[in-house]
């Protein structure tokens, strides 16, 4: 499993990948991809085989907002409250919103005996024709 800096590495070399198709010319574009992981024992189900279909669910999106994320980027709130010169409570938020289209599911991963991974991809030609849609659109 990765490590949580090999995770933001990561996620900042994948803003850094969106950042470059936003300048880049059509056959620059890379694919953007995304991974989500869900534990299967936490999710709500009858019998182990929905608990298993709700944690591949759960997984999808969790991809999916993070596909969102590249694409649209990340808004963090912060507060943070200071008595007495000393921090009583530190607080962060983020919020992502956006559309995702073209999504396509890579692959569908058992990690353990009780968690999924699920690995979308928006291949180069998609982002290349919803970015063409958009210029068109402006």
């Amino acid at each position: 499993m990765a490590s949580v800096s090999d995770l933001e590495m990561s996620q900042t070399e994948s803003l850094a990948a969106v950042k470059d198709v936003l300048d880049a010319k059509a056959d620059q574009i890379p694919t953007l991809s995304a991974v989500g992981y869900a534990v299967i024992s936490s999710q709500p189900g009858r019998s182990d085989a929905q608990k298993r279909l709700m944690a591949i669910r759960a997984a999808r999106m969790a991809a999916m907002r993070d596909l969102a994320e590249q694409i649209h980027g990340l808004q963090v709130d912060s507060t943070t409250t200071v008595i007495d010169l000393m921090v009583q409570n530190d607080t962060f938020r983020g919020i992502v919103t956006g559309t995702i289209r073209g999504a396509r599911t890579v692959r569908i991963n058992p990690t353990g005996s009780d968690t999924y991974e699920i690995v979308l991809e928006i291949d180069r030609d998609m982002i290349a024709y919803l970015m063409d849609s958009a210029r068109h659109i402006s």
